[in-house]
């Protein structure tokens, strides 16, 4: 209960809708299969801030997982407070982390990601938010005092390894995309230092072309006497 929904909020200049980068939908498909759980790719502008909201019940497990995945030094500040305003964790200019947590009273709760301390730097950041403990595959198997036959033994081995496949699946589609962004920026910088070179070879040729030029233009003095 209080695990389907995450509710957005915040301050200052933060924009009421978030756009999650097409490349990284297929993050959200992967989150659709796990049950109390949210994951969510958005865009973080400098000198911004957006804040998430989940109400929750006491002596329920939460755990916050968060990447930067684009922009600048893919740092950012995260903090999470409890409904009496507490501050339960903070980290300043981290490019990933875990915060799970068990909560002792029952309310609202806000995670927050700030980019205030960047003047020029979007970031994209990669969150998932699950919820309460994971429910049992098979009917009533946390009461069972019997041992597990040998098909339900290979279904519930089956399943640790799916969620094995699908955390190292979006593992690595983060992976890919911050490497991709690398790539773009690196590529970006050669285009414009090889342009800046031909520029700068261009000027040089001219200035020695004309420099050339000016030494056989060049009058001797008394040359108009002599021919006179």
């Amino acid at each position: 209960p209080g695990a389907r929904h995450v509710r957005r909020g915040g301050s200052g200049g933060m924009r009421a809708g978030m756009r999650a980068l097409p490349v990284l939908m297929l993050v959200s498909v992967l989150g659709a299969l796990r049950a109390g759980g949210t994951e969510l790719t958005f865009e973080l502008p400098d000198s911004d801030r957006q804040c998430f909201h989940q109400e929750l019940e006491r002596g329920l497990k939460f755990t916050l997982d968060y990447q930067v995945i684009t922009g600048g030094h893919y740092d950012v500040d995260c903090y999470v407070e409890d409904p009496n305003g507490r501050t339960i964790y903070k980290e300043t200019k981290k490019q990933y982390d875990s915060f799970p947590h068990r909560t002792e009273v029952q309310g609202v709760y806000t995670f927050c990601f700030s980019n205030e301390f960047s003047t020029f730097s979007h970031k994209t950041v990669y969150f998932d938010f699950q919820v309460g403990d994971e429910p049992p595959i098979l009917p009533d198997m946390s009461n069972r005092v019997t041992a597990l036959t040998q098909m339900e033994s290979a279904c519930v081995t089956i399943h640790e390894a799916l969620n094995t496949v699908i955390d190292s699946q979006t593992h690595y589609r983060l992976r890919e995309a911050q490497d991709r962004s690398r790539a773009e920026d690196l590529n970006g910088r050669v285009s414009y230092w090889s342009v800046g070179e031909t520029l700068i070879l261009f000027v040089v040729s001219i200035g020695q072309v004309l420099l050339l030029k000016s030494f056989f233009t060049e009058k001797r003095p008394g040359s108009s006497s002599s021919s006179t």
